[in-house]
């Protein structure tokens, strides 16, 4: 018997399935979740961004499903990023600046030329030069194409303000925020024993980026998180999932009718 839910996923459908999607007369927009594997404290693992990206995915999907005006479904993730800050912990896995733009450019393109016109990166890994690089990828693709591929950047203020209070404070690397995310996800790959241990470290990251820091210990991050992750629960997950699907599918709606879909730079991309 067929899952209904393999149906959302680009990679799970036979080529006559997608032939149908990029002739027919509702767009399909393609969802290309990215993040990067790193370190995110002692108690959430590595995948906590490209799991984000994709559970933000999968809940547009859904909330798309018979919709007049579009459909949706979800590449394959990236989830190799450019992450140097926490490189003096056990798990990170690099990728340079030149091969995530050339990762992003060549899978885009190759979509465009196929006929997929509606694509939007969903991102949550938000390390400065990572963020910048998506950027830069979205220009080369508008130079190339002169298709404008999608990018909601939670890094700016307006996206941030509608997240919670320690998202809007930059303490959320596998803090309260994050940790709730995977909760509602996937919590059985939290430790919850570990969570419920550690205590607040109320260090903002905009604040230490902005004055040149590029590496967590020196930040005072010692185990690989800021905020307080002992508080987060699987139901403040969902209630931010909701939050973040919602601005997803605006900023996918607003791609297809030409009224924007993609955020310009917020801070992490100009520090």
């Amino acid at each position: 018997m067929t899952d209904p839910a393999a149906e959302m996923y680009y990679a799970h459908l036979a080529w006559p399935q997608i032939e149908a999607r990029r002739s027919a007369a509702r767009p399909t927009v393609l969802l290309f979740p990215v993040g990067a594997t790193e370190p995110h404290g002692p108690h959430s693992p590595l995948c906590t961004d490209p799991l984000i990206s994709q559970g933000m995915c999968r809940r547009a999907v859904q909330q798309v499903a018979g919709d007049p005006e579009l459909s949706a479904l979800i590449l394959p993730a990236l989830e190799f990023g450019v992450t140097r800050y926490t490189s003096r912990f056990a798990g990170p896995i690099h990728v340079s600046e030149d091969t995530l733009h050339a990762m992003v450019v060549d899978v885009c393109a190759a979509l465009i030329a196929s006929g997929f016109r509606y694509i939007v990166l969903v991102n949550n890994h938000f390390e400065p030069e990572h963020v910048r690089t998506l950027h830069r990828s979205l220009d080369t693709l508008y130079e190339r194409t002169g298709c404008v591929v999608g990018y909601l950047d939670l890094t700016r203020r307006e996206r941030a303000t509608a997240l919670t209070e320690e998202f809007r404070k930059s303490e959320c690397h596998a803090g309260r925020y994050e940790t709730s995310l995977v909760l509602a996800d996937r919590p059985e790959l939290v430790n919850q024993a570990v969570m419920r241990s550690l205590p607040e470290v109320p260090i903002s990251l905009v604040k230490v980026i902005g004055q040149g820091s590029k590496d967590f210990v020196e930040m005072g991050l010692t185990q690989a998180y800021n905020g307080a992750p002992a508080l987060a629960t699987a139901e403040q997950g969902e209630a931010i999932f909701k939050t973040l699907t919602t601005m997803l599918v605006d900023l996918m709606r607003a791609l297809v009718r030409g009224t924007g879909g993609r955020d310009q730079p917020g801070f992490y991309n100009r520090v």
